[in-house]
């Protein structure tokens, strides 16, 4: 799961928003599906995505980066300072 990249560790991610249980659900196809409250309007449900991923990885939320899908529910995320062994040994 998640590309090595010169700048970071790129994944994607599938967010579900509205839902009553905010935080990494799981695997989805090669990367995660992450459950979000907020609803997908100003932006709130990336400022949470990046919230949430940065709890899940003990990363400040600076070193996080929505890549592409800013606007849908498929995105590319860039994480910086997090290995890949970090993302492969987080049981999901």
């Amino acid at each position: 799961m998640g590309k090595r990249e010169d700048r970071g560790l790129v994944i994607s991610v599938r967010v579900e928003t509205r839902s009553s249980c905010p935080g990494v659900a799981g695997r989805y196809g090669d990367g995660l599906r992450v459950r979000l409250k907020s609803p997908p309007v100003e932006g709130r449900a990336n400022r949470e995505l990046v919230e949430v991923l940065s709890h899940e990885f003990n990363i400040p939320k600076g070193n996080i980066e929505i890549i592409s899908g800013k606007r849908s529910k498929n995105k590319l995320v860039r994480l910086r300072g997090i290995t890949m062994e970090g993302i492969k040994g987080f049981h999901v």
